[in-house]
């Protein structure tokens, strides 16, 4: 395979964004990222990006004035962009495209109009609302509360061990300037903040917020001329499972996505889990972080309460993960996992200030998406 890298990253503006729409907010760090890979909107002839900002590759080209050879739109929820950069590897090999922009912006926080369910009724009505809505369990917190209670069940894991997540996730938070939540959290503030959903309680939760991002894939080629240093891709794979809860795999077995394409990408990349110097999961909930430990193999299925809490993720931890405060303090725009490559980026470029890991050479972005239906993987390397 030839070489892809990640060549430019950048951030949409965050937070409350009320003077940008979607595309306009997409614009601007597009154009970043375009600058930091040395290259302009007129190489750019891939173009991915996912529906769930309610912006498809169509609307994106026409507002940025790409008309790429190779596009993608495929909703794969909060995975979709390490699923993107998987299938960027494989337009680039294929010769489909040499430069590929993969982006995303929503302001679910300012609009208030994040998608919300039907109700049910009608042959038409998708099964998600004919057979789970009418009992009451809300999307997505309420499959994500069965899942922590499974686990509580299963394997003895306590809130306090579900908390530490969202501790450790805040002291990376509060080295950050621009993460949305920074005052000092302690387990103690999670386990009596407000009930959400059994066992969760909100700061158990992820953030509501604008925001967005953009990343330049392409060719070591192209990647010479780069303005900042290129970090490369060693390692990609995306699984999907089910859709409605009671479909999925119990939590100890084989067939979670994560669990396939985890050690796929791991395998692609040559590398075991004890190499990976930092660690971005999909934090959408405190139980995510521990089952994606689990899944990707840096504890057995079960352990993943135990690992936390030894202190491994936080700052000066065995595995840093959610160094940017992830999006339980940092940010969470609706989909959260083009943000977790763009941090990966920043620590293997040495660029991420305070919370910087010291030599940090080998990152892993883990996405997952809808009631962890979806889950992708990439393994980025610092030459």
């Amino acid at each position: 395979m030839r070489p892809v890298y990640i060549a430019g990253a950048a951030e949409t503006p965050l937070g409350e964004v009320n003077d940008h729409n979607e595309l306009s907010m997409i614009a601007l760090a597009a154009s970043e990222a375009l600058a930091e890979a040395g290259l302009s909107i007129r190489d750019v002839d891939g173009l991915f990006v996912n529906y769930m900002g309610e912006e498809g590759s169509v609307q994106v080209g026409e507002y940025l004035g790409i008309q790429p050879r190779y596009a993608d739109s495929t909703d794969f929820g909060g995975a979709a962009f390490e699923a993107h950069v998987h299938k960027a590897i494989a337009a680039i090999n294929a010769g489909f495209c040499e430069v590929a922009l993969i982006t995303y912006a929503s302001r679910q926080r300012s609009r208030r109009a994040r998608h919300r369910e039907p109700p049910a009724g009608g042959m038409g009505v998708p099964m998600l609302q004919q057979l789970e809505v009418p009992t009451g369990l809300p999307a997505p917190i309420g499959r994500y509360a069965l899942y922590a209670a499974r686990h509580m069940h299963l394997f003895g894991t306590t809130r306090e061990q579900m908390a530490e997540v969202a501790v450790a996730a805040r002291m990376w938070a509060m080295r950050n300037p621009k993460a949305w939540a920074r005052k000092p959290l302690g387990i103690d503030q999670v386990l009596s903040s407000a009930p959400i959903c059994d066992p969760l309680t909100r700061l158990d939760c992820c953030l509501v917020t604008d925001g967005g991002g953009a990343i330049v894939v392409t060719t070591a080629e192209r990647a010479r001329d780069a303005a900042k240093k290129a970090v490369r891709v060693i390692g990609a794979a995306q699984s999907q499972n089910h859709w409605l809860v009671s479909q999925m795999p119990d939590l100890d077995r084989e067939g979670m996505p994560g669990r396939r394409c985890g050690p796929e990408a791991f395998a692609m990349a040559g590398i075991r889990p004890a190499d990976v110097d930092v660690f971005q999961p999909y934090d959408s909930f405190t139980i995510s972080v521990l089952i994606a430990l689990e899944d990707l193999g840096f504890c057995k299925p079960g352990e993943g309460g135990a690992f936390a809490q030894t202190g491994a993720l936080r700052p000066g931890g065995s595995l840093p993960s959610m160094t940017s405060g992830g999006g339980l303090s940092y940010n969470h725009p609706g989909a959260l996992g083009l943000m977790l490559l763009i941090e990966a980026v920043r620590q293997l470029r040495g660029e991420a200030g305070e919370r910087q890991v010291p030599g940090a050479r080998i990152g892993v972005a883990h996405g997952t998406g809808g009631f962890l239906s979806t889950a992708s993987t990439v393994v980025l390397a610092h030459d």
